[in-house]
């Protein structure tokens, strides 16, 4: 007679041969176990789930939170690990853990889960090789839905490499401001590079005044504004708009309006979108888009990739 736990060990043999064959297959072949084996791919943890906590910039956040269908509050119920011959492209000084968890509450997410989830991540193992026991440990995923198993559970793709977090009231709210804003009415564009820039000298020395145009994905207009007044500290700003605003102001740190622009920008004005002519008005340009993303400081990550 086969017991309970040797059921429970081929259901999860099984899924990981399907996870196995859809990872040495063509991309684009359809069948419902390769939809199974791509529901049920893994994730992997930089380090525990308390160290990605703790190094997730507001950047992670808002590139994990854009990528994910739901973010979930949960318990885990119960955890396997997968044998290694078994969790393709497993890396060194990890396990592959199915994990069985109870939903606690839905962070984020226009959907309706079951009580009941089910996922597949890696996490590290310690100096004697072991897993940790996630056992009862609450934690906050980002996901994809990927359907249900056979006896309801809702089955999640975690988004991206870094995805399962460990759950802490002060975490929850950090989370929340980050997901607020990406709800909010009249959401800055995402920026899709440089349209035009022009640097127009002023009368006096030391005196002038930079436009920059962006290009969107929507199409609405951008653009930064770099004025400079003799004796005085260069200052700029973003029109979100039509008008192009003389006195508007550079987004705050950590908030949308700044990730869409840090985070987007390119590294150099692209030569072609500096409309002077003349070498030293060019230069005033480039000069002052130099300045712009030395103010915005870096688009900082250290859970997700670029």
């Amino acid at each position: 007679m086969i017991s309970v736990n040797e059921k429970f060990t081929y259901k999860i043999m099984n899924l990981c041969l399907v996870l196995m064959a859809v990872l040495v297959s063509p991309v684009g072949v359809s069948s419902a176990k390769a939809q199974e084996s791509v529901e049920l791919s893994p994730t992997y943890a930089l380090g525990s789930s308390e160290d990605l906590m703790s190094r997730a910039t507001y950047v992670d956040l808002v590139t994990l939170a854009e990528a994910s269908d739901v973010v979930v509050q949960v318990e885990i119920r119960r955890q396997t690990q997968v044998m290694a011959e078994r969790a393709p492209g497993l890396a060194p000084g990890f396990a592959r853990l199915y994990i069985e968890a109870n939903t606690l509450a839905l962070i984020s997410g226009r959907t309706t889960l079951g009580e009941s989830l089910v996922y597949l991540v890696d996490v590290p193992v310690n100096e004697k090789g072991k897993a940790p026991k996630l056992r009862k440990r609450q934690m906050l995923l980002f996901a994809k839905l990927a359907g249900r198993t056979a006896k309801g559970a809702t089955q999640l793709q975690l988004t991206g490499k870094y995805a399962q977090f460990a759950y802490t009231p002060a975490f929850e709210e950090r989370l929340k401001t980050v997901l607020t804003s990406l709800v909010a009415p009249q959401q800055p564009p995402i920026i899709t590079g440089i349209s035009d820039a022009l640097a127009v000298p002023g009368t006096l020395v030391g005196e002038s005044e930079t436009q920059i145009f962006l290009t969107t994905a929507d199409g609405s207009p951008v653009s930064l504004t770099v004025l400079r007044r003799p004796g005085l500290r260069a200052v700029w700003g973003v029109s979100w708009g039509e008008i192009i605003d003389s006195a508007a102001r550079a987004p705050l740190p950590e908030t949308l309006r700044w990730y869409r622009l840090a985070c987007a920008l390119p590294q150099r004005l692209p030569s072609s979108a500096n409309l002077a002519r003349d070498p030293t008005a060019r230069r005033l340009a480039a000069r002052d888009y130099a300045f712009v993303l030395q103010e915005l400081g870096p688009c900082a990550r250290a859970v997700t990739a670029n």
